[in-house]
């Protein structure tokens, strides 16, 4: 190539150097202003609410983290209740003491921790269990099934993972370290509550990620006491990898000072036992979580150090917005050897006549599922089979098999519902908050909304998400037999 083509090349690239910086810049500032068209944040996404616990607490039992929640909560009251504008006393901001429901005059607050000892003549517990609610959730979301297996003699621990229950700021800091951490203190306080009788954990979304963690470094730390069994409903096992980028828009924000890129949603908090706004720092830390499991899952599983890892019992919609249901599979029933382990898998509803709308079809996860030789767990599959029926079919392969074992249940899938959804496997259909008990003024999980967009402060589209599960008694009969119980 001679002198001058040389330079003509050099010109060109330098050109194309300019113009594809000049392109980026430009989608970088649209992209930074439309992200910054948020609704004004409010004193419930700025408080700092510095009672919360973290690893660096000086809190080492589960009375202490009691204690150090009662001072927490004192000052959610202080920073947050007492601190907002008049403009937003209304009766849906649940940081308003006119809330209609209010969770701080229910007893007990289904916000905070709770413990559950087997009931009065019941003689000593069973069996000990922990519950690991979501992520922006609060250990409301697995009350019901606490007080079942507390009936059955069980001693429940319903923790509140650090971050929630209280403002939708505590995810703006939290990492997920500190929620690990206080699962391995409430889990010593329960072994201290049950002696040598066997521990269990019920993990549901983020709690689902959270036990898999405990239950790998308990096959590590020779001090943490072994779980013998867990049910996981709607695990994070796997999440979309656009949340491995989600910090860099916080970072973007915080250097340029634009606070509310700090937040992927930011919305009016209805919801009692929910955040609605969600923060980026907790898409970081899900992604964070999820990546150190599986990491941790393939160094035990090359160390064949998992032959000592609790049974699984995990439910799933085959459709899910939250976690990648193909990944429970691919990052962890694949890697567990054959123990008892199994996978529940709730389908669509083919009487609904929704077929052609929708994306894809879920039924080619499953068949890519059958089609694998070595599957050392058993999959349960409940859908309709027709059309012209909402009647629930239940299909059972054994491991290994790629025939399945039918049966007839009497469960009938809802008249328009045409699947589940992540947020409505822990919830009864009488569930007072998101059930369809219509005589609850809060219920949001009877709402049936027609009219004109834009005149409600609820979303819409936020109330098409279906809040509870027509097939919530056979998933807590299956978990209590789980237990043993």
């Amino acid at each position: 190539m001679n002198k001058k083509a040389r330079e003509l090349l050099c010109r060109y690239l330098k050109l194309l150097g300019i113009g594809l910086a000049g392109a980026f810049i430009t989608l970088l500032v649209v992209g930074v202003y439309a992200l910054n068209q948020k609704p004004d944040l409010k004193v419930w996404h700025t408080a700092r609410l510095d009672e919360e616990f973290t690893v660096k607490s000086d809190v080492s039992t589960f009375s202490e983290y009691l204690a150090l929640e009662d001072r927490l909560f004192t000052q959610l009251g202080e920073k947050v209740f007492d601190e907002i504008e008049p403009e937003d006393e209304q009766v849906i901001n649940r940081y308003f003491h006119g809330f209609l429901f209010d969770s701080e005059k229910e007893v007990p607050n289904w916000n905070r921790s709770f413990e559950l000892p087997p009931n009065p003549g019941a003689g000593p517990p069973s069996l000990g269990v922990l519950l690991i609610h979501g992520l922006s959730d609060s250990p409301y979301s697995l009350r019901k099934v606490g007080q079942e297996l507390q009936s059955r003699g069980a001693h429940v621990v319903g923790l509140r993972v650090p971050g929630h229950g209280t403002a939708p700021s505590g995810l703006t800091r939290v990492k997920w370290q500190d929620m690990a951490a206080a699962v391995e203190i409430a889990m010593k306080h329960l072994q201290k509550k049950v002696g040598k009788k066997p521990l269990y954990v019920v993990g549901y979304s983020n709690g689902g990620a959270l036990a898999v963690r405990y239950a790998l470094s308990s096959l590590e730390i020779e001090e943490l006491p072994r779980l013998e069994g867990i049910a996981l409903i709607s695990p994070e096992i796997g999440i979309t990898p656009a949340a491995a980028f989600a910090v860099w828009q916080g970072r973007i924000g915080g250097l340029l000072g634009l606070s509310k890129l700090k937040w992927t949603d930011v919305i009016p908090e209805y919801d009692p036992y929910k955040y609605n706004s969600f923060p980026v720092n907790a898409g970081d830390l899900a992604h964070r979580l999820t990546k150190i499991n599986r990491e941790s899952m393939g160094k035990l599983g090359a160390a064949d150090k998992l032959e000592d890892f609790p049974t699984v019992l995990a439910f799933q919609s085959v459709v899910d917005a939250t976690v990648k249901a193909p990944a429970l599979v691919k990052d962890l029933f694949f890697h567990l050897p054959d123990r008892g382990h199994e996978l529940v898998l709730f389908g669509l509803n083919k009487k609904a006549g929704f077929e052609p709308l929708y994306h894809a079809n879920p039924a080619e996860q499953l068949v890519t599922l059958l089609a694998q030789p070595k599957r050392s767990f058993t999959l349960t599959l409940l859908s309709s089979q027709t059309d012209t029926d909402n009647k629930v079919t239940l299909r059972k392969w054994a491991v290994g098999e790629s025939n399945a074992v039918e049966e007839e249940t009497e469960m009938r899938w809802p008249e328009r519902v045409y699947s589940l959804s992540h947020v409505a496997l822990p919830f009864s259909e009488e569930d007072p908050v998101y059930g369809m008990k219509k005589d609850s003024g809060v219920s949001l999980g009877h709402l049936d909304l027609r009219g004109e967009k834009g005149v409600l402060k609820i979303s819409g589209n936020n109330m098409m998400r279906l809040r509870w599960n027509p097939f919530y008694p056979y998933l807590e009969s299956r978990i209590l037999g789980h237990f043993g119980l």
